[in-house]
């Protein structure tokens, strides 16, 4: 029997709804349920790279850590609606005056986004759908969850994923113990997990993480950090 346009239509309207009622309902659900496993990670565990992962609560993580992210990673991330328009400006004309030096400017809510939902390789399709998930956990989350978060999805190095993960393979502590130095350490290394290593220690983390020191002295006095480092 011959399957007409129409039904197929319909077949593919109905789909398209139960999916986006899908992932509507695991937003909402992430709001205080922590992804059972995302596909960067399943993607480390075929690879070969295994999964070392260990989901704490926000109030575990310390407030070094948290500190050390947002001035590696997103120094305005208490105060934008997901975009850093300024720096997604910026990167752009670097990129078309460097196109062999790609600069991202991406913020923790697009990255969490990234991380949560989605893959990591690049493409305009992907790069759409960060946009929609950033603004639907913006919107549906708020800061510190989506801070928490991060913190814990975040690949830390080659099948390391959350701070707490990383904080007891590298320094053989809970994450809520590290020293600024150890966050920054932690920190400097997420631009490229597997290539910035801390253990053995790669050059540029540890150039990075003193950058990362000082720019975490100047930014622990603001209210707006101070606020999410509770």
């Amino acid at each position: 029997m011959a399957i007409s346009t129409t039904s197929v239509w319909k077949f593919l309207k109905r789909l398209f709804l139960w999916l986006f009622i899908g992932q509507f309902v695991y937003i909402i659900l992430c709001k205080w349920v922590n992804p059972p496993i995302t596909i960067t990670q399943t993607v480390s565990v075929f690879s070969g790279e295994g999964l070392k992962r260990d989901y704490i609560d926000f109030e575990a993580m310390g407030p070094n850590i948290k500190l050390a992210v947002m001035a590696g990673e997103d120094q305005l991330f208490p105060d934008h609606n997901g975009f850093d328009i300024k720096s997604i400006k910026k990167a752009m004309k670097y990129n078309q005056k460097y196109p062999n030096k790609v600069r991202g400017a991406s913020t923790i809510s697009q990255q969490t986004a990234k991380n949560v939902f989605l893959w990591q390789k690049g493409g305009y399709f992907r790069k759409g759908m960060e946009v929609y998930f950033t603004f639907m956990i913006e919107q549906v989350w708020g800061k510190e969850r989506i801070l928490e978060t991060y913190l814990n999805v975040a690949e830390m190095g080659p099948g390391i994923y959350g701070v707490q993960a990383a904080a007891r393979a590298y320094f053989n502590k809970d994450a809520k113990n590290l020293s600024r130095q150890e966050a920054a350490m932690i920190a400097a290394c997420l631009p490229n997990p597997k290539k910035y290593t801390v253990k053995p220690l790669s050059r540029y983390v540890s150039t990075r993480s003193a950058i990362l020191l000082r720019q975490m002295n100047n930014l622990s006095g603001d209210p707006d950090i101070q606020e999410l480092l509770r």
